[in-house]
């Protein structure tokens, strides 16, 4: 079973930047389709980004379009989220999605990447 493991959430100011990672326990990502999804209090879970397996298309959220970027690390075997320009809004719990499939749009990242493996989650805050 894939497990999934993130890193790299903290708290940070308001113009700052982060970088969290996804890796899986006895697996390399290389093979799947990877997103990050954020979840806030009172709000429904929110697609963020995501990288396809094949092509390595990626796809994001408006709001984070410009100034968040994922990738895959070296070798292929993590996930990587470059955040800048860090706003408040863009604080929650970060959770790394594996799906085995391809993600070719937006919609499917919405609906078909949270059909797979979820990591525990790890909190970003933007605070002063």
């Amino acid at each position: 079973q894939l497990r999934l493991v993130e890193s790299g959430g903290g708290l940070v100011q308001p113009g700052g930047s982060l970088r969290l990672s996804c890796a899986a326990s006895g697996f390399s990502l290389a093979e799947y389709s990877v997103g990050w999804f954020r979840q806030t209090p009172g709000k429904e879970r929110e697609a963020i980004s995501c990288i396809s397996r094949l092509d390595d298309a990626t796809y994001y959220t408006d709001s984070v379009k410009g100034r968040f970027t994922i990738s895959r690390g070296n070798a292929r075997s993590t996930i990587e989220l470059q955040m800048n320009i860090l706003k408040p809004e863009d604080a929650g719990v970060y959770f790394c999605v594996a799906v085995g499939a391809r993600i070719i749009s937006d919609e499917a990242m919405r609906t078909l990447l949270p059909r797979g493996a979820w990591g525990p989650g790890t909190q970003v805050t933007v605070a002063p």
